[in-house]
């Protein structure tokens, strides 16, 4: 691994001019990434992930240095890290290139959810997302976080109109503009109603990420984080519609004390 990774030395993070996160060495975010799929991860075994499918061990560090556009390209599992997510009730405007979690391990991924459409689908389960069934995943807990999602929504009468109909969840696709997967691909992701939805490519035309803003309550975005759900509106590249099932991005977070609003 690269020396920075080797004595965890990884740079403080100041999202947005805002909050800042505590230093976590790379070992104690692999720590977390395995406890947050107890069922997949057996072990960090020196610069493998192994899981428990009996498969070969998933790189962590390919040794690489990348420029953001190709940590987005071909991320190993410490470019998927390398950014913490911060949490809490407020959405400052991202700093240029914070896109934490929209940087993705393919490989692991594929490794945790399915390596084709085929297999995805096989695991899939349907929730009841007000009204709608949406297949989801049940892999790792993620269609019983949604579930537990909806049923705290529930008692909002007021946030409804922003979350149905849903523009979907399980999609094999890549996403758009790029050969990467989406995380619909697995099914551990949902677009809510695209009705209140902004992103990045119809605010910028394609050509960057300019101005950014969101028009969906935080109190939806609180919820869908407290059960390990990160949101698309607190990237660069913004999609506010978009959640993705990714504990380990939250538990990172909470272990960081990476706080939105810089309390």
């Amino acid at each position: 691994m690269r020396q920075q990774a080797l004595t965890g030395a990884l740079l403080l993070v100041l999202l947005a001019g805002k909050a800042v996160a505590a230093e976590l060495s790379l070992s104690e975010k692999l720590g977390l990434l395995a406890a947050a799929y107890p069922d997949a991860i057996e072990r960090i075994d020196g610069s493998g992930l192994v899981l428990r499918d009996g498969g070969p061990p998933v790189v962590i560090d390919d040794g690489r240095k990348k420029s953001h556009a190709e940590k987005l390209a071909a991320a190993d599992i410490e470019d998927s890290l390398s950014q913490i997510y911060p949490l809490g009730a407020c959405a400052p405007s991202p700093a240029v290139d914070f896109d934490p979690g929209r940087i993705r391990s393919e490989a692991l991924l594929k490794r945790l959810y399915g390596g084709s459409a085929a297999a995805v689908r096989r695991d899939l389960v349907t929730v009841d997302w007000f009204g709608q069934r949406l297949p989801v995943a049940r892999r790792h807990g993620t269609a019983a976080a949604l579930k537990a999602v909806a049923a705290e929504l529930s008692h909002h009468a007021a946030l409804k109109r922003y979350l149905s109909p849903s523009a979907g969840t399980f999609n094999w696709r890549p996403i758009a503009g790029a050969t990467t997967l989406s995380v619909h691909s697995f099914g551990a992701a949902i677009d809510l109603d695209t009705g209140f939805a902004d992103y990045w490519r119809w605010t910028a035309k394609g050509k960057g990420a300019q101005g950014y803003r969101n028009r969906y309550p935080l109190a939806i975005v609180e919820i869908f984080e407290k059960h390990g759900f990160i949101w698309g509106g607190r990237w660069y590249h913004f999609d506010t519609m978009h959640f993705e099932y990714r504990p380990e991005m939250i538990a990172i977070a909470r272990a960081a004390g990476a706080d939105a609003c810089g309390r």
